[in-house]
């Protein structure tokens, strides 16, 4: 590949024009910019993206962070992400953390030497401090999560209403014993779904019982099933389940199936996502529909307004509760 010295020396130009032809082309005559551009078609060369990202301070790469891109729920997400960082001439950089913070330091670092000009996290286990001292000098925006101070910008559904909704539903249904599948209560949007399942149980007077909830340490398919596995151990076990989760809660069928148990005549249960899975497996499973690709794409538009230095406004979306077979 050529170099840009062969450029300038089959052009019969400086070094500085051709790197001018190219970053400021308004800059240069108009038969010089020919001949430079003649003589970059002719030799096949392709300008470094770094070292231009260098010069104006614009990578045009984005950062999305999650803690696991294995989880199918980030799918749509991240469709809507790309679709519009590509319309503003941006690729995305997906960084899984896997909840490492020696990792989160290595990708803070890709924005503090422009490598990338701007942060979407995803991440519920992303290091809150430093996400908000970065945000004071690089455009950062949350999607999905958000920090309970609202310091950053972003894009969400109301959780706590959503799980109230759910678990509603199945008190209309005549559930009286709702179990409850969460994920660590530390992360934010699993303490609000929480607060969802407790205040609809208040409000039509059904006992809260810690037997019946049970918090998972990691989100995915077989942790659903243990959860579900130690719900049907109680001798006076739960008629219906909430799981804040649709990989938790696919995971809980398989379990219910294994168990022979009939869904949802023995035990009906409810997730929380609308990802694909949920309409597939049998029975297709009732849960909260959250607009994932909507997310991502209101995200990334807010990014691209922090990055020109506007002000942005978060938001909270609407949700859906989709009802299947599974209620």
């Amino acid at each position: 590949m050529a170099t840009i010295q062969e450029v300038a020396k089959y052009a019969g130009v400086s070094v500085a024009t051709v790197s001018r032809v190219i970053n400021t082309p308004d800059k240069v005559k108009k038969h010089t910019q020919f001949k430079v551009e003649n003589a970059i078609k002719e030799l096949n060369y392709e300008p470094s993206v770094l070292g231009r990202s260098l010069r104006t301070s614009q990578s045009k790469l984005l950062l999305v962070l999650l803690p696991n891109v294995s989880n199918p729920f980030y799918a749509k997400i991240i469709n809507g992400i790309q679709d519009k960082a590509i319309a503003f001439g941006y690729n995305i950089l997906l960084c899984e953390t896997d909840s490492d913070p020696d990792r989160e330091v290595i990708y803070f670092n890709m924005i503090k030497n422009k490598l990338a000009d701007g942060i979407i996290s995803m991440d519920p286990t992303v290091n809150k401090k430093k996400l908000i001292e970065l945000s004071n000098e690089y455009p950062i925006v949350q999607c999905s999560e958000y920090t309970k101070d609202k310091t950053l910008p972003f894009v969400t559904i109301d959780s706590k209403q959503a799980a109230y909704q759910a678990v509603k539903h199945l008190i209309k249904l005549g559930h009286k014993k709702i179990g409850l599948i969460n994920f660590d209560k530390k992360f934010l949007y699993a303490s609000e779904r929480y607060s969802g399942y407790e205040k609809a149980l208040k409000e039509f007077n059904l006992e809260i019982t810690d037997d019946w909830i049970y918090n998972t340490k990691h989100l995915n398919f077989e942790s659903g099933q243990q959860a579900m596995r130690v719900l049907l151990d109680q001798i006076d076990r739960p008629s219906a389940v909430f799981a804040v989760s649709d990989v938790l809660a696919v995971g809980a069928l398989k379990e219910l199936h294994i168990k022979q148990l009939g869904v949802p005549e023995e035990m009906a249960l409810i997730g929380f996502d609308n990802i694909e899975f949920s309409n597939v497996v049998y029975p297709p499973l009732t849960t909260v529909a959250q607009p994932m690709y909507e997310m991502g794409a209101i995200s990334a538009q807010m990014l691209m307004s922090k990055i020109k230095g506007e002000e942005v406004e978060s938001r909270f979306l609407e949700h859906q509760l989709i009802i299947r077979e599974t209620t």
